[in-house]
């Protein structure tokens, strides 16, 4: 028995084994090295390594290939209620053929993991604005941080976005409010950022610019603008200065008493501004409900 999969557009130049688990459910790395030496998978009749790319309409071969034994089945993806499709959907600023533009709430995940299994990405791959085609991600914006967020709609222009955010032609805005007055009034915040990964210990050279816009003997509403793109960069940085942002349950200071009583992270990916073909693209989001109603408690001016 011989099962064909047609390689069409949206999959061009991308590696064989990333192909096989896009449109195989997820199959497993060490299966699909295992059937690609034996000769159970060939591309165009012809065996081939993981790492080879396909082109469109090339054909994707499973010789004699039980499925049902060998796939790995998707039983954690997250399966969105109609009532959350419609609430994202709402959230939507901008949608055109390219992409879709959202001002993501704060406390969804962007996508799946071992920690979040509700997330954008399922949701909108259900939404009927991605009814012929998926979503893909560009960027990343924590679990807990409210604003702007970007879903390419073929991997054509998430190819494009991801190279633009690489190369620094995606300017981004926050708005955050922290504990205490901030010492400058603005200026460049440069640091080496520690991290680890397999209990590798990395250090990542972090940039941004920060403006204060108002504040008080209690905190400061700042405009954040990230120059590099590490993970948690502008909350490492506002740490590092003695200002950590409010509402942040991972970096803090102990000392500090907790003034924000249903806990948000005070961190809104305010504004997006980049180019394509010569042509301008800025996206705002609106500041959560809880973010201007504490600007209010706290008497802080936008």
């Amino acid at each position: 028995m011989i099962k064909i999969f047609t390689v069409d557009e949206q999959f061009s130049d991308m590696r064989i084994d990333r192909f096989i688990k896009k449109k195989i459910n997820d199959m497993p790395q060490g299966l699909i090295e295992k059937n690609l030496r034996n000769g159970k998978i060939k591309l165009n009749n012809k065996k081939i390594k993981s790492s080879q790319r396909v082109k469109i309409n090339d054909k994707l071969m499973f010789f004699n290939f039980d499925f049902k034994e060998n796939l790995k089945k998707k039983l954690s993806q997250y399966q969105p209620a109609k009532k959350i499709i419609k609430s994202n959907e709402k959230q939507i600023i901008e949608n055109n053929d390219d992409f879709v533009v959202i001002n993501k709430d704060s406390g969804i995940s962007v996508q799946g993991g071992t920690k979040s299994n509700k997330n954008l990405i399922d949701i909108f791959r259900s939404s009927r604005i991605f009814e012929n085609t998926k979503p893909y991600s560009v960027h990343r914006l924590d679990k807990d941080t409210s604003g702007i967020f970007l879903i390419a709609k073929n991997r054509k222009t998430a190819q494009l976005l991801t190279s633009l955010f690489r190369l620094r032609r995606v300017h981004k805005t926050y708005l955050a409010i922290c504990h205490g007055p901030m010492t400058k009034q603005q200026g460049i915040l440069k640091d080496s950022l520690v991290r680890y990964k397999n209990n590798k210990k990395i250090i990542e050279n972090a940039e941004s610019s920060f403006k204060v816009i108002d504040k008080n003997s209690l905190c400061s509403l700042v405009e954040m603008k990230p120059i590099t793109g590490r993970k948690h960069q502008l909350r490492k940085q506002l740490l590092l200065l003695g200002n950590p942002i409010i509402g942040d349950s991972k970096y803090n200071l102990q000392r500090q008493t907790p003034i924000n009583k249903k806990n948000h992270l005070m961190l809104h990916s305010y504004e997006i501004k980049f180019m394509i073909n010569e042509k301008k693209y800025t996206f705002n989001a609106p500041i959560p409900v809880y973010f201007e109603k504490y600007l209010k408690i706290k008497r802080l001016r936008f």
